[in-house]
């Protein structure tokens, strides 16, 4: 029994205004969130929700994780790219060299994204949403296969990937050198057991793994917040979540 991702969570100065804008470029839609967000729902294979939750924090670094979207041709990269930055996006550097054929963006909020060139491999058979592309060590690779139950898809030069057998994203990690950490991260995932299976039990099998609880003062809450073997933070809901 593995557990299931539940959402890929983003802190938001403006939750609202950051879902329109993922709602607008994705093309999913919205639903009710009954801790102070906005949850968005698949419209497509993508297997998970997107949560944009409240913060007063402002964003200072790179994030850990980020949305690969994969184009068909040249002119549905360049559509997806002005639609992008029709709702609010912006071109940003992080270090790409001038010939590379991916385009790297930022959403309102700074959170980056990447436009994939046709014809990319890696992700010919995935959908719009083509990964979930993460700074981290094939150690996280191999734990977080074992902990969603999701194959290794790619394991070559320290770098990882897995995918559901349901298909949707993959979730992939680029080995080291690994960013060094500045504070909570922005993005995290939402874990929940199997259906009918024990929110402790999945936690404990889950530090059996390499994970570990942690405090980032949340308080008394109906999740568990825990750190991957890279110190990456996710939360581990109830089951019926």
């Amino acid at each position: 029994m593995t557990a299931r991702l539940l959402a890929l969570c983003f802190d938001a100065n403006d939750p609202a205004r950051l879902a329109r804008f993922w709602a607008g470029l994705l093309g999913w839609e919205p639903a009710a969130d009954r801790y102070g967000g906005t949850t968005l729902v698949p419209s497509d294979d993508t297997g998970f929700q997107i949560r944009f939750l409240p913060t007063q924090q402002q964003k200072t670094v790179q994030n850990q994780m980020h949305f690969d979207l994969t184009s068909t041709s040249l002119d549905d990269q360049q559509r997806t790219v002005a639609k992008a930055l029709d709702l609010g996006a912006r071109h940003i550097d992080v270090g790409q060299r001038p010939e590379e054929p991916h385009v790297v963006l930022a959403d309102p909020e700074g959170n980056e994204f990447c436009v994939i060139e046709p014809g990319n491999g890696f992700l010919a058979d995935c959908g719009f949403v083509g990964a979930v592309a993460c700074d981290g060590s094939q150690e996280v690779g191999y734990f977080w296969s074992e902990a969603l139950g999701w194959p290794l898809v790619w394991d070559q030069d320290l770098q990882t990937a897995i995918r559901s057998p349901r298909g949707g994203p993959k979730i992939t990690w680029g080995g080291p050198p690994l960013k060094p950490k500045t504070g909570k991260y922005r993005l995290h995932f939402d874990l929940a057991p199997p259906a009918g299976g024990d929110q402790l039990a999945e936690v404990e099998r889950l530090v059996a793994l390499g994970a570990r609880r942690i405090d980032i003062g949340q308080g008394e809450l109906d999740w568990v917040v825990m750190a991957d073997p890279d110190g990456h933070e996710f939360c581990v809901w109830p089951a019926g979540a």
